[in-house]
């Protein structure tokens, strides 16, 4: 019943209004304020503070900064073969496999449409239809960066407004259709493996989404499209981060990956880890579409 309450909870509550108020606490640069935050993030949610590229909490201006924090990079060694794809996040497998047509497998009774996760394309969705698919969920403590599983030359983005459930394991067995319904911006390349989307899900309190390419977090009230001049980004990269958690999934066309079978869902990843490979070490020096 409690569990119920939280969702119907969410369905009524002013979702945007709360993250953006949330937004507004996460960049106070109040120190006593913001270090009491941070404090209370390591202490609830257990954060590896040794981890990070500073572990004093001065070093961080407001709440953001540490939630966003860098690692050091000797922590996050990126899978090395160029036909081995590198996780894009630190995070749990919500979903992995195949898509089935366009529909992607979300929890027990739930599917979504490929489309109406991107933004209603159907050139993208024509290009991901029986694809494979992985879905990433970010808890409170895992780091909150977003990086590319193999070298991309980036095509497009696409920002979709939407709703701001929350994205826990909980939520995501309860609410149909979920990762196409909530705020995201998909971000498309040209890959080795053909086609390749990263796709940021925003959720319940998330202030922001943010690409690495841009100083501003997109914002609109219908689907918005960019196609900016194509530009190469190197497998382990930052694509963008997250200014408080979410949720990551990538998408590849048929039959250009395979997934790691030791993978399953609720295995924990690690960004730079190898979760997959192309289906042929040749296929790396195939960037174009099929």
């Amino acid at each position: 019943m409690s569990f119920s309450l939280g969702v119907l909870m969410q369905y009524i509550c002013p979702q945007h209004l709360l993250s953006r108020l949330t937004g507004i606490l996460a960049n106070c640069r109040w120190k006593w304020f913001k270090n009491w935050a941070i404090r209370r993030l390591i202490r609830v949610h257990h954060v590896n503070v040794s981890e990070a590229t500073s572990g004093n909490l001065d070093d961080y201006p407001n709440f953001n900064s540490f939630f966003t924090r860098h690692l050091r990079p000797e922590l996050r060694p990126i899978a090395p073969l160029a036909h081995q794809l590198a996780s894009p996040v630190d995070g749990t497998i919500s979903q992995m496999g195949v898509i089935h047509d366009q529909m992607i497998f979300q929890a027990k009774n739930f599917d979504y449409s490929l489309k109406t996760l991107l933004g209603g394309s159907d050139e993208w969705a024509a290009q991901f239809t029986d694809g494979n698919f992985a879905t990433l969920y970010l808890a409170p403590r895992d780091y909150h960066r977003v990086h590319i599983p193999c070298d991309g030359q980036l095509q497009q983005t696409i920002y979709v407004p939407g709703r701001l459930f929350s994205v826990n394991p909980l939520t995501t067995e309860s609410v149909s259709g979920l990762f196409a319904r909530n705020e995201r911006l998909v971000c498309l390349f040209d890959s080795a493996a053909g086609p390749m989307a990263v796709i940021l899900v925003g959720a319940m309190l998330v202030g922001q989404m943010r690409t690495a390419w841009s100083k501003e977090s997109p914002h609109s009230k219908t689907v918005s499209v960019e196609r900016p001049q194509p530009f190469l980004i190197k497998k382990g990269e930052e694509v963008g981060h997250f200014l408080m958690g979410s949720t990551v999934i990538i998408l590849f066309a048929k039959g250009r990956i395979h997934w790691d079978p030791a993978l399953r869902g609720k295995t924990p990843v690690r960004m730079g880890q190898m979760i997959g490979t192309l289906t042929s070490p040749s296929a790396a020096n195939d960037t174009g579409h099929e």
